[in-house]
């Protein structure tokens, strides 16, 4: 099989790696693999406790997509067995467990958004349920016999829990080590993963060595903060850019990140050359205006998803509302009878648009709800008037109200 030069991979698999164990080793393994024509078994796990995907689990996703792209064997774990378990990694107490049916659906969800990323043709699909779930108590008693108490304490998340006397379960020591076994039964040569995965990746080394495999690379990517670039992203947050959102969802998203995570987001997130990431960061440090290099992002990303001219009608259509002022060709409509004494507190809650009535309450009272271009500071404004009438809430969030007698 031919691969792309040798310093051309490493080049596009360096980019956006922040723990690289150790690049001498990867360029090892590539010239391996040239030597004899096969491709790296690249490994990456993923535990589906949380099937909706956004673009802060795409960062990783689009790393394995690159070793795809360049000829070798991209491997996805289901992670059914081990979230079962449920990953202690950054918990301050016991993470609740699942069952592995559970499991198993939640990896359908994550397998079908993955595939947005990922060319599912040159996937190996895997479940670590078939080889961790058949595992005797005497093969758990030897894997277990591996390591020492110390070396789990070393882990930054047991230290401060046993510090702090929050209890630790037995079986939380044992997840390290089941991810670690994922990489001994599949003679992985490469693991992806978050950052605050490299405890684990490093045990399926440690165990590789011990029976003798050459161990593992290890590649770990940065952990994305949110639209807010403060907390990491994540639905519970409101902070997340969905792999599933629309073009005029994402380029609005972005419009809203601050302006010191743009140079972050082009590199983990777009598929624009380092070389030009570079020279926006260097325009931009010489006082060149951030908010064109975000509308730029925000082209860039979704095109990503989408294509070059899904981008730039995003972007004409975040201009035509937001800087010419024009609502939306296209928005949400509800049909109501003057007769039904809606409010505005009502319509609003009725539309789902919303996570609840104290969320369009808190809109109204900072004079953030207008109907017709003009300001409502009442949740009980009526509409008892035949008409139509165009609800704006917040920033992005239209609806058309058709009232008939």
């Amino acid at each position: 099989m031919k691969f792309p030069p040798i310093k051309e991979q490493i080049d596009l698999l360096s980019r956006g790696v922040e723990e690289f164990v150790s690049p001498e080793g990867l360029q090892q393994k590539l010239e391996a693999a040239e030597k004899n024509g096969k491709p790296l078994q690249v490994k990456l796990g993923a535990d589906p406790s949380r099937p909706d995907l956004h673009i802060g689990h795409a960062v990783v996703l689009r790393k394995l997509r690159q070793f795809q792209d360049l000829g070798h064997q991209a491997i996805l774990i289901i992670g059914d067995f081990t979230a079962s378990i449920g990953d202690p990694t950054g918990r301050n107490k016991t993470r609740p467990s699942i069952t592995l049916a559970e499991a198993r659906d939640y990896g359908k969800s994550y397998l079908e958004q993955a595939s947005l990323i990922l060319d599912q043709e040159r996937l190996k699909v895997v479940h670590n349920s078939d080889w961790l779930d058949s595992m005797s108590f005497s093969d758990i008693i030897k894997l277990a016999a591996q390591v020492t108490v110390a070396q789990m304490l070393e882990r930054d998340d047991f230290s401060q829990r046993y510090k702090g006397g929050t209890p630790i379960s037995v079986h939380e020591f044992l997840y390290p080590l089941a991810q670690a076994q994922d990489s001994v039964h599949l003679h992985s040569d490469v693991e992806l993963g978050g950052t605050d995965q490299l405890f684990n990746l490093l045990m399926g080394r440690e165990l590789q060595k011990k029976v003798g495999q050459a161990p593992q690379i290890i590649m770990t990517l940065p952990l994305l903060e949110g639209t807010d670039g403060v907390e990491k992203m994540s639905k519970s947050y409101d902070n997340y850019i969905g792999l599933s959102d629309s073009p005029g969802e994402m380029f609005g998203k972005i419009l809203s990140i601050p302006d010191e995570m743009i140079i972050k987001y082009l590199t983990l997130t777009t598929n624009l050359s380092m070389s030009d990431v570079k020279e926006i960061e260097t325009r931009m440090a010489n006082g060149e205006n951030p908010r064109d290099f975000k509308r730029q992002l925000g082209r860039e990303l979704v095109k990503v998803y989408y294509d070059e001219v899904a981008g730039e009608a995003a972007q004409e259509a975040f201009d035509k509302v937001f800087i010419k002022k024009d609502i939306p060709d296209d928005m949400p409509e509800m049909n109501l009878s003057v007769t039904e004494q809606g409010t505005l507190l009502s319509v609003l809650a009725q539309s789902d648009m919303f996570a609840s009535k104290g969320e369009i309450r808190r809109l109204i009272k900072q004079n953030a709800v207008s109907i017709n271009g003009e300001k409502v500071g009442n949740e009980f404004y009526p509409f008892e008037q035949s008409g139509e009438f165009v609800i704006k809430a917040g920033r992005r969030k239209f609806l058309r109200i058709i009232c008939s007698e």
